[in-house]
């Protein structure tokens, strides 16, 4: 089996992605909606999912609109992607959460139905859609985490959370997250005697 990440680096070198409509928090339609403008400098994570009006969908979207305060605690910007057009999308905006649809997220919604988008991060399946992808990128717009589930299975929002305050963790204090870190946990100096320091604490 090929390696995608050997054809098309992704982690560890920084994004460069086109402009694509999108529906904003506010629900207006922002034709060209700058990517890369909206994440700069700060921690960015862009989320994409197959389709409105689906079945994991939504549970998804609703959760991370739910911790919405949390990423805005971290000065983090989150978008959702899928190939939706921006007028579906805003669609799924007004439909009531009980009625199948997500309600009014705060977050933009971002359209690509042209596939630019998931064809570049390698993240469009054989039948046209995105695979449950969430690509994190640190302040300088490097990707630090790129992770992709299959149709079937939701992604959990707090292991988002918590990769991004290891990205955080790292680039103030230089020193390297273990395995089950979270914030206020001890972390690791990247040296022999600093993994050695850890492991006779914590094991």
């Amino acid at each position: 089996m090929t390696n995608i990440l050997n054809q098309h680096p992704i982690v560890g070198h920084p994004i460069s992605i086109c402009t694509s409509p999108a529906v904003m928090p506010d629900n207006s339609i922002d034709p060209n909606f700058d990517i890369s403008t909206y994440l700069k400098h700060r921690v960015g994570v862009l989320f994409f999912y197959p389709l409105d009006f689906t079945f994991v969908c939504p549970s998804e979207l609703i959760a991370l609109d739910m911790m919405m305060p949390e990423f805005e605690m971290r000065n983090a910007a989150v978008a959702s992607i899928s190939i939706d057009s921006q007028y579906t999308h805003l669609a799924y905006k007004n439909t009531p959460r009980d009625q199948g649809g997500i309600g009014q997220v705060r977050f933009p919604m971002i359209s690509d139905i042209t596939r630019k988008l998931a064809s570049h991060f390698q993240v469009l399946n054989a039948d046209g859609v995105a695979l449950r992808a969430t690509i994190i990128t640190d302040k300088n717009g490097i990707v630090r985490h790129y992770s992709v589930n299959d149709l079937p299975i939701g992604r959990n929002i707090d292991e988002i959370i918590r990769t991004i305050d290891a990205i955080e963790h790292h680039a103030q204090h230089g020193e390297v997250c273990p395995a089950n870190w979270s914030q206020g946990k001890a972390a690791i100096t990247p040296t022999q005697e600093g993994i050695i320091l850890y492991l006779q604490d914590n094991f």
